[in-house]
């Protein structure tokens, strides 16, 4: 008999999470600073100088941001692990009834849940409870480096347009070109997004576009006043 692989949309969701924030932030954050500069009435010169260190922040703000916390989750794996081994040792009467509990809320009987516990025991203790109990698995556990690297490149992916367009744009239509091949790049990720992760579409794109305006919308209007008093 051939073996069945099936993918799923979860073992997406580690690198996937991290991407498409990557994205978003590199484009709405660097986005926001070109054109928050931009109304302010600046120099381009001003305006890429700002928007090139604000890549490179941004990066680096994306990689340390989710390393710290993406280990933190790791962490608390690690250490669920440890309480989990322990107690298979020190209490494995009560660990069984446990697991059996378990699979009598999942609808089987009790005599067959207390035979598929049974099974479960001797044939990977730690892995049925973390999988059963807490509800851990190789597909979601946490991997630090992996949503470190997703972040800043995609960040810096992201961040890239906006300062493209900055530098090839007339001076006068800067924020607006700005703002609009922004808005479209958001749309596009949302639409990405969305599609890979199974998600609806439409609302993804939505979702993206209405908070890429807004930040920059209130980034334009801090540039002109605060350009205005200076």
């Amino acid at each position: 008999m051939t073996a069945h692989r099936e993918i799923h949309r979860t073992e997406r969701v580690g690198w996937l999470r991290a991407a498409v924030l990557g994205a978003n932030d590199g484009i709405v954050s660097t986005a926001s600073l070109v054109v928050g500069v931009a109304a302010a009435e600046s120099g381009r010169s001003a305006v890429l100088v700002a928007g090139i260190a604000g890549l490179a922040a941004g990066a680096m703000s994306m990689a340390a941001g989710e390393y710290v916390s993406v280990s933190s989750q790791a962490d608390t794996e690690r250490a669920d692990r440890a309480r989990e081994k322990r107690e298979l040792v020190d209490q494995p009467a009560a660990e069984l009834a446990e697991l059996q509990e378990i699979y009598v809320r999942r609808g089987l009987t009790p005599d067959l849940a207390h035979q598929v516990a049974e099974q479960m025991m001797k044939h990977d203790p730690l892995e049925a409870h973390l999988r059963d109990e807490l509800g851990l698995s190789e597909a979601m556990a946490a991997r630090p480096v992996q949503a470190a690297l997703a972040s800043a490149a995609t960040f810096a992916v992201g961040a890239s347009l906006p300062l493209l367009v900055a530098a090839i744009a007339p001076a006068p239509a800067l924020v607006m070109s700005v703002s609009l091949a922004s808005l479209a790049s958001l749309a596009l990720l949302g639409a990405v997004s969305a599609r890979v992760g199974g998600a609806p579409v439409a609302k993804a794109t939505l979702r993206v576009c209405f908070w890429g305006a807004l930040a920059m919308g209130i980034t334009a209007l801090v540039g002109r006043l605060f350009g205005a008093i200076v």
